[in-house]
């Protein structure tokens, strides 16, 4: 079914929690996970910085993706990943062709109306542009149960 998982994350840990559904997928499917961290750029951001902006921690984003990639191979989960900076629909598009995903999981985070509209739409073009199936991961894992399944993971290896 899926073999190739891209996981999409913005630059913040409460992303990679929602992303926690989308890790235990793969580890069910034995599926090669990619784990892609976005940190966002769009003209919400330049009309409100003056300026083209600049990444806000690059070494926050690469820790963050160092997290995340050890979780995933605690997993058992075959992994690579990537900081990028853009606009994230179109930085996950991308990637999903590059890496010929047929699942993109990302997490969902509840925003009022003048986030969304300063976000454009995003979700439908993600869904409009590319070719595999996307998953909105709401089920937000704790970090105690999400350490167990890793417990678990290593004791069966």
């Amino acid at each position: 079914m899926y073999k190739r998982i891209l996981l999409a994350s913005d630059e913040t840990r409460e992303s990679l929690v929602a992303l926690r559904e989308g890790a235990l997928i793969a580890r069910a499917l034995a599926a090669e996970a990619f784990l892609l961290i976005v940190e966002r750029a769009t003209v919400g951001h330049h009309m409100a910085d003056g300026v083209y902006p600049v990444p806000r921690d690059p070494k926050a984003a690469l820790e963050l993706l160092g997290l995340g990639l050890t979780r995933l191979r605690r997993l058992g989960v075959p992994c690579r990943g990537e900081v990028v900076f853009g606009e994230p629909a179109t930085e996950i598009a991308a990637c999903a062709k590059a890496f010929q995903a047929d699942l993109i999981v990302v997490g969902h985070r509840r925003r009022n109306l003048v986030e969304r509209w300063w976000s454009g739409e995003s979700g439908a073009y993600l869904i409009d542009t590319v070719a595999c199936s996307v998953l909105v991961a709401r089920d937000m894992i704790s970090d105690a149960e999400f350490e167990s399944y890793l417990q678990r993971a290593e004791e069966s290896a």
